[in-house]
Order: C-alpha cells, then sequence, then structure tokens
C-alpha cells in the first residue's frame, strides 16, 4: 500500500467514502459525528492509503499546541488482515516528525488497545463512549 498526503478534493472524497463506509456504515456512527468541524479545517492533514490503484485506507492528523492527534484511521473491510492499519500508523508518525511534534495522542476504540500497544502506545485514560463507542486515550513519544 503506498500513503500520501491528500493533496486534491477528489483524493479528499476518497477519503471521506471510506470514512462513510467503516464508521457510519459499519460502526453506526452518524454521520454528522463523523465528518466533523475540523475536516474543513486547514489545521487538519488527511492520508489516503491505496493498493493497486483503489484507495483502501484514509486517517487524518490534527496538530495541537504541544502535540499531533492521530484519528479517524479506518481500513475499508475488504482490506483489512494486509497490515495496511500498520503502514497507515506509520506513515502518520513520520510526518508528524516531518512537522517537528514529539508527542501523539489517539483516541482508541477498546478493540484497538492491543494493536497501539504493540506500536509503543500507552493508555493514558479509562474507558469512555465516544459516539456510543467504547475508547481509550492513549500516547506516545516519538
Amino acid at each position: 500500500m503506498i500513503v500520501k498526503l491528500v493533496e486534491n478534493e477528489i483524493e479528499k472524497k476518497h477519503v471521506f467514502e471510506i470514512r462513510r463506509l467503516v464508521f457510519v456504515n459499519e460502526q453506526k456512527v452518524p454521520l454528522e459525528e463523523e465528518i466533523d468541524i475540523y475536516d474543513k479545517s486547514d489545521a487538519v492533514l488527511h492520508l489516503l492509503g491505496i493498493h493497486n490503484e483503489l484507495p483502501v485506507a484514509a486517517s487524518r492528523i490534527r496538530f495541537e499546541d504541544n502535540y499531533a492527534k492521530l484519528e479517524r484511521i479506518a481500513v475499508l473491510k475488504e482490506a483489512r488482515g494486509k497490515y495496511y492499519g500498520l503502514e497507515m500508523v506509520g506513515a502518520m508518525e513520520n510526518v508528524i516528525l516531518d512537522h517537528k511534534y514529539k508527542k501523539i495522542v489517539l483516541n482508541s476504540q477498546e478493540y484497538a488497545i492491543d494493536f497501539y500497544k504493540k506500536l509503543g502506545y500507552q493508555t493514558d485514560s479509562d474507558v469512555f463512549m465516544d459516539a456510543g463507542i467504547p475508547h481509550v486515550r492513549m500516547i506516545k513519544n516519538i
């Protein structure tokens, strides 16, 4: 899979379609919660994962004062089990390093905690609900 920063509206549409399929259709997150104010901001970077010229994964990075936040990491159902999530997180971390940030924060769905722990993230909160789904905050210093 190739991971690239989104550079145009067509690529951004692919990102939003992947997120709609994963979060809205599969996980039943309301569309108005999934596509939020940050998606229209220049303060976020969207990434798109492409395999065999087809969009298969998406994510975004939001930069705060002293940390970068991994958000909206999604892999299409038919593309799972091929380490695309791992590749996406690695690409996001490289972008964050390029922007000179050292601290990364993410809100992990409960089922994905072990995935992020294997990548060096540590749990930093109790379980909380977001869009009706249990999450924990996780952090990593790079």
